[in-house]
């Protein structure tokens, strides 16, 4: 009975922030404005105004920048959260701490932060002017962007994975070593399979926001280049469009989802083989 009262205040919560907006966001993607009457009629309208050329590009574009950030993360991340599992318990928790105070700072302050580091006047090409080395367009184009993504999500690719890493037994390691596999054969078949849980959350924890940000892209791209995150917020707040908006944001919640549905079931099946 405990539980069951305990629970309510969270199956409130879910229903006024999640529930009532997500029916909201549906009942706008499937209705318009009638040009005559002003009334508001059932249409697939905006669906259909989507799949025009300009706007498929668009989220081509989204899922490219969003993956190669995410396989970007990933790169960097693995061998991170491998070095920082094998530490000992003091300096993990040190290093740790070093990754995480950056997450403290406003998400904001770290992207504009971010954009004086690469501008024309930044810290990268007044080091390049020291050394003679000709100054690079560092700022507003895809490079930009893909920086700016891989900066701030890649504690989201770390941290999974080291939760998963820093669980696995070293006697496993051990008993590999013992039959005679070596450290390749070990990392390949022992420490890889057992870390594909924290590889999917890392991925799914980068993948979703990068492929709806909007903030990054309007910084670092200098509204040169346009996402699906900035598709939705100016429809929302620039042209004050919430119809076709709010259907723009149910194709993208559909896509994670499915992206979602993908990865889980990727990960049960890694899961199955490594039980096998």
């Amino acid at each position: 009975m405990l539980k069951k009262w305990s629970s309510r205040p969270y199956v409130l919560w879910s229903i006024i922030f999640i529930v009532v907006p997500l029916v909201m966001i549906i009942g706008y993607s499937i209705t318009i404005k009638d040009p005559i009457t002003g009334k508001l009629v059932l249409s697939l309208e905006n669906f259909n105004r989507f799949l025009s050329p300009i706007f498929i590009r668009v989220f081509i574009d989204s899922i490219i920048l969003a993956m190669a950030s995410t396989i970007l993360c990933l790169i960097i991340g693995f061998p991170v959260a491998l070095v920082l599992s094998s530490m000992k318990k003091s300096n993990q928790n040190f290093f740790l701490f070093l990754l995480i105070v950056p997450m403290w700072m406003n998400f904001l302050l770290r992207t504009y932060a971010l954009r004086l580091i690469l501008g024309n006047n930044g810290l990268i090409n007044k080091f390049l002017t020291v050394i003679n080395f000709p100054n690079i367009q560092l700022l507003y184009n895809e490079l930009a962007i893909m920086i700016g993504m891989v900066y701030n999500f890649l504690p989201f690719m770390i941290l999974p994975i080291y939760t998963v890493l820093v669980k696995i037994d070293p006697l496993l390691l051990d008993a590999a070593r013992d039959l005679g596999a070596d450290n390749r054969r070990v990392f390949t078949k022992v420490i890889l399979p057992l870390s594909f849980p924290g590889v999917i959350a890392g991925i799914t924890m980068v993948f979703m926001p990068a492929m709806s940000s909007f903030v990054i892209p309007s910084l670092l791209g200098g509204n040169k280049i346009n996402l699906i995150g900035n598709i939705i917020e100016e429809q929302f707040v620039r042209m004050g469009n919430w119809h076709f908006g709010s259907a723009v944001s149910i194709i993208l919640i559909l896509f994670i989802l499915l992206s979602m549905g993908v990865m889980n079931r990727y990960d049960q099946q890694e899961g199955e083989n490594i039980i096998w």
